[in-house]
């Protein structure tokens, strides 16, 4: 006989086991000993990852104004801000003038940031060096500042920022170029490790800036070369009206125009360009064109004679060079043109009844046969025409193959406004702008450009 059940009384059944899931919690299990050096260097693993990414992008600029505007987005995002100023302020302003560039700043904006003393502001004291600049300066209120230039005070309300970071563009071995300043919109300043990555990356961005610096220098003095070797103005001939369009490419190029006058009223137009780039090539360039002149003067009447002896002249003295040119006998009284080309782009005539190329004959640069010889071309432009030359780096610099880029050319010159058709300076401003939109200097090639345009009356 079983016991009998005992009844469910408080106290009576024994206590059922604590659920595990409610048990008191497990003491904490102490970090591994490495952990934390783990962390700090997975932070600078990070940083330096960042900062190298950084430092590629500046690299792969290759202007001065790309170079500034990734300064300044970079740098934004270093500390943490949103709008920025820069200020480039080279010993040499001759050849490289001060640039002002902004970051979420308009034009006006920036005009009522100039209108503030220059001591009054953090980015005006690192430019001029005052002491406790040289690792930047940092104003984390502005508005707390007791000392705070009144007009400061107007235009930072007006702008609607609280708080700044300037920093000097300097370095050891390029000096001080700078200065840039960062915004924020709320009081507050870089923490201490934004402040050492933003600062090792303004020096390495000073060293960047100082060699594109001297590359624009170094360019600037090419360009004024090559315009020196080419014509300071074009001769007023009766019956004809004369208009140059001449881009130096980066490197200095071997592309070359002349106009001048020759007797009996007749007026010599050739262009030319000289194989390499460099100063070499523009050596070579002002060398040839003095010799055509010299020729075109003594038999200038003859075009096929005119680039025959250049072409011996080439041959002999300089015998691992070539060189194309087109030279073009003009007769404005008599309407006549005759013209010879040695593997040059030919002429294109436009007005209001036509718009086509002028037929040359297939020929050879200069220097590059034994025997170069070909036939001359005449042809008759009607009152109003314009004859256009060109080089080749109009062509090329378009990015195109050679027969779009003719067909370009055809289409840019049909499309020259009636009303300007009769100004040569129109035509050559308008093909120049629809050939290249975006402007010759912001094509990646490096050829020269240039056009030479003649207007019959």
């Amino acid at each position: 006989m079983s016991a009998p059940h005992l009844p469910k009384v408080a106290g009576i059944d024994p206590e059922v086991p604590v659920s595990t899931h409610t048990a008191a919690p497990l003491r904490e299990v102490p970090a591994a000993p490495g952990a934390f050096i783990q962390d700090r260097l997975a932070s600078w693993v990070s940083d330096l990852t960042t900062l190298h990414e950084l430092t590629e992008r500046l690299a792969s600029t290759a202007t001065l104004d790309a170079a500034l505007n990734e300064l300044l987005h970079a740098g934004a995002a270093l500390v943490g801000a949103r709008r920025g100023l820069l200020v480039l302020e080279p010993a040499d302003t001759t050849a490289t003038p001060s640039t002002t560039l902004g970051l979420g700043l308009s034009h006006a904006d920036l005009g009522h940031i100039e209108t503030v003393e220059r001591g009054a502001t953090a980015l005006g004291r690192v430019l001029d060096g005052h002491p406790g600049t040289a690792d930047g300066l940092t104003t984390p209120d502005l508005f707390g500042d007791p000392n705070l230039d009144p007009r400061h005070r107007e235009v930072a309300t007006r702008l609607g920022y609280a708080a700044s970071y300037a920093l000097p563009l300097a370095s050891e071995a390029a000096g001080r170029l700078g200065a840039a300043v960062w915004l924020y919109d709320e009081p507050g300043e870089p923490s201490e490790k934004q402040r050492h990555l933003v600062g090792l990356y303004a020096r390495y961005a000073t060293e960047h800036l100082a060699r594109l610096t001297e590359l624009e220098r170094a360019r600037a003095d090419v360009a004024t070369v090559a315009e020196e070797l080419l014509p300071s103005r074009l001769p007023r001939i009766p019956g004809v009206q004369l208009a140059a369009r001449h881009r130096t490419g980066p490197r200095g190029g071997g592309d070359w125009y002349d106009a001048l006058p020759l007797p009996d009223h007749a007026l010599g137009l050739a262009v030319g360009s000289v194989g390499g780039s460099g100063p070499s090539a523009m050596a070579a360039m002002g060398r040839l064109r003095a010799s055509l002149r010299a020729y075109a003067v003594m038999e200038g009447e003859d075009p096929v004679a005119v680039l025959s002896d250049l072409e011996l002249l080439l041959r002999l003295t300089e015998p691992a060079r070539t060189a194309t040119a087109l030279f073009a006998y003009c007769e404005p009284a008599a309407r006549k043109v005759v013209l010879a080309g040695a593997g040059h782009t030919p002429p294109l005539v436009l007005g209001d009844r036509r718009c086509e190329f002028v037929e040359t004959t297939l020929s050879a640069p200069l220097g590059m046969l034994a025997c170069w010889e070909a036939p001359s071309v005449e042809f008759s432009p009607a009152p109003g025409e314009t004859v256009l030359l060109y080089t080749d780096g109009l062509l090329r610099r378009t990015g195109d193959a050679m027969d779009r880029a003719f067909a370009r050319l055809h289409s840019a010159a049909a499309s020259v406004p009636k009303a300007g058709r009769h100004d040569p300076d129109a035509v050559a401003d308008h093909v120049l702008r629809t050939m290249l939109p975006d402007g010759p200097a912001r094509s990646d090639s490096t050829e020269d450009v240039v056009i030479l345009a003649a207007h019959f009356d």
